[in-house]
């Protein structure tokens, strides 16, 4: 019945993750065509594991203090007049002697709490980083580090092998070894003893799990994500925020410099939550052993976590297609934007499929020297190259870089959205010059990139003008040095397609130089 009613109309559902540091939430909005839009992300930092490993119970100010913040959650989910509400509990809650009172003081607020054990918390995370991030068949590892436990899990994108969770956390390590009123440094022997107790307790972890050509390490969670910002500020590290990659090296250099100061300096650190300023130590302890022990060089970092993991899971189990589950995370990403936008699919795909084509023979007759990688942007360039059309057709090219832009495109990295937001922006009109103020961020490559990849998809619009899909094939085909052909085959007669690459032929010319001139040729048609 529910999968009934998700493939019927659209349904708001709200998930909070009550974890041992803090409170999270996402609420989103499902399509029934199995996009969804994220309409509101909110976070408190409650501490609800506080003193939870040496007291055994949950503090009666530290449940005050979750139970409040839940109830405010579920306000702001109720604004949005959210259908249901799907809440977990984690380390923090398991463990406590006192939950059930816990819980109950929830359910005041609305809330029917699960408590989910260790590797369902594992399962969860895997689930939610895995959607996100753009991973194909690597074997990877991912490690979410947080305030009572670490999961650990080991896959693809698209199954997980191993998963396991550790008693460590960043707030649990803490308060074993630094009381929660020591504000001084952190001494080197502290340190040792912090580390070696947090590979023992990861022994049998390591020792069981597949550890063998590892390709990718992603790491999530507030500390790692932290631990990280700290080393770009420090270190002054280049990329934009979703793209940082934190480096064993300096991390070590980063908890020099953090172990040397008091509590009141270390809030002072360039990049560092100031909330996270008494436990990242303890953070930075378990992330520095576990890259050890997995010989990790470097650690990719997401925001992506448990709260997605949720979002996918109520999705795949009310419904989403397993069509749509067994495409790349990149791809789905795309196309839940585009249908989020409306677009034409028929005329996306078609434009996308002449696109490559052109993209194929331009490389086979040396016009360019683009590969695999630019090739798979000009088909989510050209699959979202009409999203504008969402805000207004006129200027839509301009309303298409906007949105690819700021749509939070999973799986992808900021240079790879702005070379498609780019793209998407000069499909229409005039070619890009290398000083566009969209273009500032990319280098001389990409910025080359985006010249060829938008007069390409330019062609392809104008090829699909119609949107009757004409046009069946196109391909550049060389003369001579100086002459290139472009070769149709149609569909019956397609005079305004012609006309409209007529129109563009010195855009082309303009970009390949040297003299080239491009002529169109009508193959023998179909069904003629």
């Amino acid at each position: 019945m529910a999968s009934e009613e998700l493939r019927s109309e659209d349904r708001v559902i709200a998930f909070i993750d009550l974890g041992t540091n803090s409170i999270r939430m996402l609420v989103v909005r499902i399509k029934p065509n199995q996009t969804y839009a994220i309409l509101r992300e909110e976070k408190e930092i409650v501490r609800l594991g506080e003193q939870v490993s040496s007291s055994g119970c949950l503090r009666l100010k530290a449940m005050k203090r979750a139970v409040l913040v839940c109830q405010k959650f579920v306000e702001v989910a109720n604004a949005f007049d959210a259908d249901e509400i799907v809440a977990v509990a984690t380390s923090a809650t398991r463990e406590a002697k006192n939950k059930v009172e816990f819980l109950e003081e929830l359910r005041k607020t609305g809330l029917n709490v699960k408590v989910v054990s260790g590797k369902e918390e594992a399962r969860l995370t895997y689930l939610g980083i895995s959607s996100g991030v753009h991973i194909g068949p690597k074997k990877t590892i991912f490690i979410d580090i947080g305030g009572g436990s670490t999961e650990i899990v080991i896959g693809d994108q698209f199954q997980y092998q191993d998963l396991d969770t550790l008693e460590l956390g960043a707030i649990r390590l803490t308060r074993l070894f630094l009381s929660d009123t020591d504000e001084s440094r952190v001494s080197i022997f502290v340190y040792g003893r912090m580390k070696r107790y947090a590979k023992n307790k990861m022994l049998r972890t390591v020792e069981c799990m597949n550890r063998a050509n590892l390709a990718l390490a992603i790491g999530s969670s507030g500390t790692i994500i932290n631990l990280a910002e700290i080393a770009r500020k420090m270190f002054k590290k280049g990329g934009a925020k979703r793209d940082l990659v934190l480096e064993l090296r300096d991390l070590k250099a980063v908890i020099s410099i953090l172990c040397s100061l008091t509590l009141a300096e270390r809030k002072e650190v360039p990049g560092i939550n100031a909330d996270r300023a008494d436990i990242i130590i303890g953070g930075a302890v378990i992330l520095e052993a576990l890259m050890e022990e997995f010989a990790l060089k470097e650690i990719m970092v997401t925001n992506r976590g448990l709260r997605h993991g949720l979002l996918i899971d109520y999705l795949q189990r009310h419904g989403e297609s397993l069509e749509v589950e067994k495409i790349s995370v990149r791809e789905r990403c795309v196309l839940r934007l585009g249908r989020t936008c409306n677009i034409n699919e028929d005329h996306a795909n078609t434009v996308a499929s002449l696109a490559l084509q052109l993209f194929d023979s331009a490389f086979k007759i040396k016009l360019h020297n683009l590969g695999d990688s630019e090739r798979e942007l000009l088909k989510y360039s050209a699959l979202l190259h009409d999203t504008g059309n969402f805000i207004s057709f006129r200027d839509h090219h301009i309303h298409s870089h906007y949105i690819i832009s700021h749509a939070e495109l999973v799986g992808f990295n900021q240079t790879e959205i702005s070379i498609m937001a780019n793209v998407a922006r000069f499909h229409r009109k005039r070619v890009p010059r290398r000083k566009e103020t969209t273009m500032a961020e990319l280098d001389g490559q990409s910025q080359r990139t985006v010249i060829i990849l938008s007069t390409l998809l330019k062609f392809a619009e104008k090829l699909d003008r119609s949107h009757t899909d004409r046009i069946k094939t196109a391909k550049f085909t060389s003369k001579d040095d100086k002459k290139v052909v472009l070769a149709l085959r149609s569909e019956g007669e397609c005079d305004l397609e012609r006309w409209g690459i007529e129109s563009v032929i010195s855009d082309f010319e303009k970009v390949f130089e040297s003299g080239v001139k491009l002529y169109v040729m009508r193959e023998k048609s179909y069904g003629v």
